[in-house]
């Protein structure tokens, strides 16, 4: 038997928590690699000038690390998008099959539609920080990338401040969407039982 949690009052199975704990932590992580990218960039400065070859070294791991943390915000918002196309289309499915009560399906969307755009913001956010660092890059040889150093520094720091707020206000809408499982799934069980079929 699988063991059953109680959240507010609530069981689940380990299985349907495992959404938003997967989700939290990934979250924490592209959270970490944005923090250790921009404090590697304030620990740098500003690169123009710069003739060093081991600061310059360390001025790529940062170009690097920024491509690498702008990816893995991209994967955590995108798996929340997949969620909850995946679970939106499945409680559609069953309660078609089922001919349950269609406030589910109407529940789901809503869902859907206040998880969005949370995770659209934080993708445009993140391609936000990329623009701005290679706009500031002088190792494009482009003319006026000294100007793009400080609005770098500001719009990096408040956009990652923007992902990491989107990434936590998913988190209640991810469980709020595995409640409405939770209540769908026990009404297909009152259904098979009231059918005769196996539960």
């Amino acid at each position: 038997m699988r063991a059953r949690f109680i959240r507010r009052g609530r069981h689940s199975t380990e299985d349907e928590l495992a959404m938003a704990t997967v989700f939290s932590r990934a979250a924490w992580f592209a959270v970490a690699l944005m923090a250790a990218t921009a404090a590697l960039g304030l620990w740098l400065g500003d690169l123009h000038g710069v003739t060093d070859p081991a600061t310059l070294r360390w001025g790529t791991v940062h170009r690097l690390s920024g491509v690498f943390a702008a990816l893995v915000v991209v994967l955590v918002n995108s798996m929340a998008v997949t969620y909850f196309i995946g679970t939106g289309r499945w409680c559609r499915e069953v309660v078609e099959a089922y001919g349950l009560d269609a406030t589910f399906v109407e529940r789901s969307k809503r869902l859907k539609r206040a998880a969005f755009p949370l995770a659209v913001l934080g993708m445009l956010a993140v391609v936000g920080i990329v623009a701005l660092g290679g706009a500031a890059d002088p190792a494009t040889g482009r003319k006026g990338s000294v100007d793009w150093v400080t609005p770098h520094l500001i719009g990096g720091i408040s956009l990652a401040a923007a992902i990491a707020w989107c990434f936590q206000a998913q988190v209640p809408t991810i469980r709020r969407q595995q409640d409405l499982i939770d209540d769908v799934m026990a009404v297909v069980r009152s259904e098979r039982v009231s059918r005769g079929l196996e539960v």
